[in-house]
């Protein structure tokens, strides 16, 4: 990320290329001011920011959906006291689109404070979520954007790991919302997803630092918004005035918004296809059909967002894929582990197709195509035709980075009394992205290492997590060998060559007793 010092130190030029939203006050503070704005910029976690560009593509309730469960949230918002709303749910009931929708309404109400939204798409961690709500604040309040700054300033340690979360949440956020104590509108902060990427403990913490700080008598009137899936230690965690919405599968409301949303998009399928439908397109799919993938669907999001991508993925007949979809009716709605059995089974090789699958799930951070082609280099072939047969539960456009769809496939692969025979042992799993990574290093010739180890931080995704992967792997003879021709033949060029990255150091000690044990057995 480019930094302010790093364009120089030209008042003029600095003003020039400044946002224009950047407050004219900070523009007459000290140096140290700019550089304290830096230091929480470099901490804050964008992809937390409900419409950041890193979260593309958003995920958000289709026009005329879901209309009366975001009046009643509305209304809760409305009020001018300190009511806390908890919306949970199941995976795949649509809690994400939820929350970025009452988001995206309350930005262009301007009552928007901050929103945080967790993923196990991004390497979030617990110490950046006060900042990066700060800095919201600062973008959203200007007024109290020189306080922000100025306590950065006094503590140095405020902006660090190690940093008490209630230290930060009392200067960064409270104290700065303190002088905003007369502002009549109510405002809210939106947390989604808080239990998906950490402990129930971190959780309960989390939970009981907004909503007890956040009371205070002298704020603003401020409403947190929590998703999650309905957990007991998240039930635990809400205060008991909070006001719970449980989402459910059987909702009519929501089965009928299900229903909406499959009769659109089919719709809009049947038009674009003129050479399969006709022009003017012919009525489609019939009813009896429609209604069983209504059925199938139940009051579940995510099974009719994937079943669409599934039926009108490019290079199939729709009315083909819609009938192998419905090939095996099922006796309850709303299966999405057959769904997904349904879309391995249409793949040339499930087998290895699942295998590759698994391994994208397990990587440590997403990776774009081209790394991903380098990364599975001997398995380039099974990639290529996994995305393919994949294609309605994978994120692929050739650009970005390769994701899956929705976390429920996660958690589908995981678990083997769901996935059944296209379960992939997680030992098994690591040790091919194990052997991927050291397959990698040691193709790079002396020349190639050499330059690889002098570019920190940019180091090739097998370069910088191939110890983790090491760690879980199942210690096969393939991967023995591998590490036996690592550490003959390239160790000593990374021994040789000078290179100033403690995170590479460290993988080197931590990979070094699991290395010797490995060639050794």
């Amino acid at each position: 990320m480019e930094t302010l010092e790093s364009w120089g130190n030209s008042d003029e030029r600095l003003r020039a290329t400044l946002p224009a939203f950047f407050p004219s006050i900070l523009l007459n503070t000290s140096h140290n001011g700019f550089h304290s704005w830096n230091r929480l910029c470099n901490v804050v976690e964008y992809s937390g920011i409900f419409d950041s560009e890193y979260r593309q593509p958003h995920s958000q309730c289709m026009e005329n959906t879901r209309v009366a469960l975001r009046k009643s949230i509305t209304q809760v918002l409305d009020q001018r006291d300190r009511t806390n709303i908890w919306l949970n749910g199941l995976a795949g009931v649509g809690k994400t689109s939820i929350a970025f929708t009452i988001a995206e309404e309350m930005k262009a109400a301007k009552r928007l404070a901050a929103t945080f939204f967790f993923s196990h798409k991004h390497a979030q961690k617990a110490a950046v979520i006060i900042p990066t709500i700060a800095y919201q604040l600062a973008i959203a309040f200007p007024r109290i954007r020189e306080d922000i700054v100025k306590v950065i300033e006094n503590d140095d340690s405020l902006l660090s790991l190690g940093k008490s979360h209630a230290d930060q949440m009392r200067e960064l956020v409270i104290k700065p919302l303190e002088t905003l104590q007369f502002r009549e509108e109510p405002y809210a902060i939106i947390i989604d997803a808080l239990d998906e990427c950490f402990s129930s403990e971190e959780v309960a913490r989390l939970v009981t630092l907004l909503t007890d700080t956040l009371a205070g008598p002298a704020l603003p009137f401020i409403h947190v918004i929590f998703t999650s899936h309905p957990e007991a230690h998240v039930r635990a965690a809400m205060a008991p005035g909070v006001h719970e919405i449980l989402l459910t599968t059987r909702d009519e409301d929501t089965i009928q918004d299900v229903r909406f949303f499959l009769r659109t998009s089919l719709d809009k399928t049947r038009t674009i296809r003129p050479a399969v439908f006709g022009q003017p397109p012919f009525p489609w799919p019939l009813e009896n059909e429609f209604e069983t993938l209504v059925f199938m669907a139940g009051g579940l999001f995510v099974y009719a967002a994937m079943a669409m991508n599934f039926i009108s993925a490019a290079g199939h007949h729709p009315q083909e894929r819609l009938e192998l979809l419905l090939r095996e009716k099922s006796t309850i709605s709303a299966d999405i582990d057959q769904l997904y059995q349904q879309i391995i089974e249409t793949s040339r090789d499930p087998p290895a197709h699942c295998r590759m699958l698994a391994s994208v799930i397990c990587l440590a951070n997403l990776l774009p195509l081209a790394e991903l082609q380098e990364l599975f280099y001997a398995d380039k072939r099974s990639l290529t035709m996994m995305l393919e047969a994949f294609s309605p539960v994978i994120l692929n456009d050739g650009v970005g980075r390769v994701e899956i769809y929705h976390a429920s496939l996660r958690d589908f692969m995981r678990n083997p009394l769901r996935s059944k025979q296209y379960h992939i042992d997680c030992a098994h799993v690591h040790e091919h992205l194990a052997c991927c990574c050291l397959d990698f290093i040691t193709r790079q010739d002396p020349i190639r290492t050499r330059a690889i180890l002098a570019s920190p931080p940019d180091y090739p995704y097998p370069y910088r997590l191939w110890e983790i992967h090491l760690q879980f792997a199942y210690p096969s003879s393939k991967l023995r060998n591998l590490l036996a021709l690592f550490a003959g033949k390239t160790l000593q060029h990374w021994v040789q060559t000078p290179f100033n990255c403690l995170e590479l150091a460290l993988a080197l000690e931590g990979a070094g007793m699991t290395c010797l044990s490995l060639v050794i057995v």
